[in-house]
Order: C-alpha cells, then sequence, then structure tokens
C-alpha cells in the first residue's frame, strides 16, 4: 500500500485514498503530520478502530459536528475519543459533546501532543480508544 499522504498513489481496490485498514500507534508528529505503522501522512490524522484515515481538518475552528462523522459512525465500538487540537485549545461545541455522550462515548479534547501520547497508552493497553488529531508544525 503507498502510504496514505500520496495523494497521487491510486487507492487499492475497495479501499478509500488516506486509509490505513489497521489501528496503529502513532510513533512521531510534528512538521504537519504523523507517523505510524511505518509511514508518513501529511495532515490531520483519526484513529479508529478501523484503521487510520486522513481527516480534512486544518485547525480548531473547523471542529464542527459534521468532521466527527466517520467516529460517530465507529461510535459503539469506542469508548474515549481523544481529539487533539494542535497547539491552540478552544472549548468544544456543545453539540458535539451531546453527540459522543448520547453514543456512551467520552470526550477529551486536548493539545496533539497530548492526545498522542494518552491515546499511545491506552492502545497499546488494548482499550476501545480512537483520536482525531490536528496536525502540528513543531513537537515540543
Amino acid at each position: 500500500m503507498a502510504p496514505p499522504s500520496d495523494p497521487a498513489a491510486p487507492a487499492e481496490a475497495g479501499a478509500p485514498r488516506g486509509h490505513y485498514p489497521y489501528q496503529a500507534a502513532v510513533d512521531a508528529y510534528g512538521n504537519g503530520g504523523f507517523r505510524f505503522a511505518g509511514m508518513s501522512h501529511r495532515g490531520s490524522l483519526l484513529c479508529l478502530p478501523t484503521g487510520m484515515d486522513a481527516w480534512r481538518i486544518a485547525g480548531v475552528d473547523e471542529l464542527r459536528l459534521e468532521a466527527f462523522a466517520p467516529v460517530l459512525d465507529i461510535a459503539d465500538r469506542i469508548e474515549v475519543l481523544f481529539i487533539g487540537m494542535g497547539d491552540r485549545f478552544l472549548p468544544l461545541a456543545s453539540g458535539i459533546r451531546e453527540a459522543f455522550r448520547d453514543r456512551g462515548v467520552i470526550v477529551e479534547p486536548t493539545s496533539t501532543r497530548n492526545a498522542v501520547s494518552t491515546y499511545n497508552v491506552l492502545f497499546a493497553e488494548q482499550r476501545p480508544v480512537a483520536a482525531a488529531l490536528i496536525a502540528v508544525e513543531r513537537t515540543r
């Protein structure tokens, strides 16, 4: 499979662009992207039980309920969603919180740095966890 960040690469039969079919730990982040499963991805990222997906969100100002549709579709498979808000932290819209609460999912908005760290710990423990991560330019 071509790295999920390569928009020119043909998608495998039946696989959407920017999709890696397995959930994975995030090995590194920064420089506008992420590394996982030996691959590099440029842009924001959804880490879900159904796989790792490109997320067309560039900043916290774009966080609307519809941006979380892929996560809500599999909400019955997760207990906690970490939302990595990049370097800026803004309160999450109540409609987003309510949508996940109605499905029994705990939502934890935080910096991308903290979201990656905590997601990796819970993923390693084989917990039903997901992360929605906004890409950042620099690591700290």
